[in-house]
């Protein structure tokens, strides 16, 4: 804009309001147009909300459901459970077995006696001790072996309980001094009878120096490492650890029997009902969501509204405004549409089975029917039985009575089933130079070029109404100056007749 603006000082018009009046029909335009990016920007976010549901529904089930390991869910439950618990593989075979737990697992432990000085008195040491304070001065040699490693240790009087700590330490061990209780503790890293361990003198010097650390057999308690068995329909099995990985079945051991404890592996039904259920549970929001979005009423004559129109109103006011705004922005939608009626075809279509053609209906699943159906729900699925579904919970459970009685054709048909609306949404989310990004199912590209376009735009009328707006500044300003010399003019030639 220009610098110093003139207003009607000579002509006494209210040039400011003039020059309004003048720009307001392009400024009119201008707003129009900002309204219109406003406009893009909403529809921009309501497809990127929507395309994030959309794809967390394809990687959350059907990346997984259209392979066969999602449903290779099996349980074993144990006749005893304190006696064992099992995790069931996917290589489990269904049937009942007999487990008998003969030994569990132990790891070699060696608790100390309490150390004593030259003296015979108690207490007071700790691990800078040497062995002269424990009352040995002669030298010595002790082997440590564990296993199946060897380490030798030198006793002097000056090796400290420390240094005999590294040396088991060396060997392999676990190895403390507790100075409250003045003993040393010693014990393999893991369990079962190959890690046990043994530390024995070679000499009689190293005799009295196992005695004066309390890891002699006179004073020690030690727990021998062993091995955990078991007996699983009459094989038995030995293990390091109570744990046994037998045929998919990872068993553990937790206590002995004095007998078999049944254990029964079956399908797990209800993991396979719930998969289908969570399934159908997210895709109906996701259905019903862009069902209402393609039917909302109309908003004609809703515009988005600028920060000098929303002055003007209540917060509730702008708030429910914004709202028909959004709710309607998709309204008969073109891609939304086509995305939901693909979706829709794929459910609806039949799947062969063994020959045999397969519908949503012939496992107890269907849609509740036009005039049942509540609004903008007639394109979602229910499952008869269901008892979280107050249409359909007094229903016969067919899915769950199919599962348990044919698996195989269950697996199969929701398998290819979401195999085809993976390989669908896949399809309508796939890379279009210009137009959309991989994995979108709607032109983020073309949307984002068009709201810069709209910046771009908006920029340049903005321009072109300040310069509008400064050119009749300008003339009104040569008009302002015209007056004023014709003024100065008549008041010269006024002087000369004597006028006053």
């Amino acid at each position: 804009m220009a610098g110093t603006r003139l207003s009607g000082m000579i002509s006494g018009m209210d040039t400011e309001s003039l020059i309004a009046q003048l720009v307001e029909a392009r400024k009119t335009k201008v707003t129009k147009v900002k309204k219109q990016q406003m406009k893009a920007n909403v529809k921009q976010d309501a497809w990127k909300e929507l395309n994030t549901k959309l794809k967390n529904l394809q990687s959350k089930y059907l990346s997984n459901m259209r392979f066969s390991t999602a449903y290779a869910k099996k349980v074993t439950k144990v006749s005893n459970t304190s006696a064992a618990s099992v995790i069931t593989g996917e290589g489990a075979a269904n049937g009942v077995q007999e487990l008998e737990i003969k030994e569990l697992a132990k790891t070699a432990y060696l608790t100390g006696g309490e150390l004593t000085n030259a003296e015979g008195g108690k207490g007071g040491f700790n691990a800078l001790s040497t062995m002269s304070d424990l009352g040995l001065d002669a030298g010595g040699k002790i082997q440590i072996t564990s296993g199946g490693k060897t380490v030798d240790l030198d006793i002097t009087g000056e090796t400290t309980i420390s240094d005999v700590l590294n040396k088991l330490k060396e060997a392999g061990l676990n190895a403390s001094f507790d100075e409250k209780n003045q003993r040393l503790f010693v014990s393999a890293k893991e369990s079962g009878a190959a890690n046990d361990f043994q530390i024995t003198a070679l000499d009689e010097g190293g005799t009295k120096a196992l005695s004066k650390l309390g890891l002699d057999e006179q004073s020690a308690h030690k727990v021998a490492g062993q091995d955990a068995e078991i007996l699983l329909n009459g094989a038995s099995f030995k293990s390091s650890t109570n744990t046994f990985e037998i045929n998919g079945l990872t068993i553990t051991a937790q206590e002995k029997t004095d007998g078999p404890v049944t254990l029964s592996t079956q399908t797990d039904t209800d993991g396979i009902y719930d998969l289908v259920k969570g399934f159908f549970k997210e895709y109906n929001e996701i259905i019903n969501e862009m069902d209402k979005m393609y039917n909302a009423d109309s908003a004609k004559g809703y515009e988005p509204l600028t920060n000098e129109e929303k002055e003007a109103m209540t917060d509730s006011d702008i708030e429910e405004w914004e709202k028909k705004i959004k709710d309607s922005i998709l309204r008969r939608d073109e891609n939304l549409d086509d995305v939901s009626s693909a979706m829709k075809s794929v459910l609806a279509a039949g799947i062969e089975i063994d020959g045999k053609t397969m519908y949503l209906s012939d496992f107890g699943i269907g849609t509740l029917g036009y005039f049942s159906s509540a609004d903008n729900e007639k394109n979602a699925y229910h499952i008869d039985g269901d008892p979280d579904d107050a249409n359909t919970s007094g229903n016969a459970d067919k899915l769950k009575s199919m599962i348990s009685s044919d698996p195989d054709t269950v697996i199969n048909f929701f398998m290819k089933l979401s195999q085809n609306l993976y390989a669908k949404m896949s399809d309508m989310s796939k890379s279009v130079d210009g137009y959309r990004s991989f994995g979108n199912f709607y032109d983020d590209k073309k949307m984002k070029s068009d709201y810069d376009a709209y910046t771009t735009k908006i920029a340049e009328m903005e321009q072109k109404l300040n310069d509008y707006e400064d050119k009749w500044y300008k003339k009104f300003a040569k008009m302002e100056s015209a007056m004023a010399k014709l003024q100065s003019k008549t008041s010269a030639f006024s002087g000369l007749f004597g006028g006053n």
